[in-house]
């Protein structure tokens, strides 16, 4: 049973709530849950969260528990075998680029040390707080996400258009929505200052 707490979002489900109570909004500095969140949100387009967090243990399974390494060296017969799976968005050019972006995915971790490091640079290490009095206040995209996502895409990266990644940077952490009347609005960005790495 879901309790009365007032949310941005979630109050549709347990599962829901719980990621918007838990994850949403709280620094990720992981380079393997940045990429799980990054496709996660592309296989997101066109359709509800809550979908693609039912999905979410299926593709943990299909794809390695988005070990980046073991997803880069995925051959065509495995994809062709995880579009056969009810587990994951079953959508071919959603599974095709979850390959091609972890082989660039892996790409800027050596060129940047990791991805954590690259994407947090772009906010010198501090979550963006929004200051929104409702969620219809919260923008699609800003230019923050129109940067990145250019970025992404000039690499070939692909289900990375700027409303993809603005939604990526809030269940990130690296920006952090919780509208002010949502109950976990203050705790987001207590547990964003604490844990920075270092």
């Amino acid at each position: 049973m879901i309790d009365d707490l007032p949310r941005c979002f979630g109050s549709s489900s347990e599962l829901y709530a719980h990621y918007h109570d838990t994850e949403w909004g709280v620094p990720v500095h992981d380079d393997r849950t940045l990429f799980e969140m990054l496709i996660l949100e592309g296989a997101h387009a066109g359709l509800s969260w809550e979908t693609v967090l039912k999905k979410r243990d299926g593709y943990r399974r299909i794809f390695h528990d988005f070990d980046v390494a073991r997803v880069a060296a995925m051959t065509d017969e495995d994809l062709a075998v995880a579009l056969t799976d009810p587990g994951i968005v079953r959508h071919r050019q959603k599974v095709e680029a979850t390959r091609r972006n972890a082989r660039i995915f892996m790409e800027m971790q050596r060129e940047y040390g990791s991805v954590s490091h690259w994407l947090w640079s772009h906010v010198d290490g501090e979550p963006l707080r929004g200051d929104w009095s409702e969620r219809g206040d919260i923008p699609a995209t800003t230019p923050l996400s129109d940067a990145i996502s250019k970025d992404l895409r000039k690499r070939g990266m692909g289900f990375v258009g700027p409303t993809i990644i603005y939604a990526y940077l809030q269940a990130v952490g690296v920006v952090n929505d919780h509208w002010r009347g949502c109950w976990i609005s203050t705790r987001a960005l207590l547990v964003a200052r604490s844990s920075k790495p270092g």
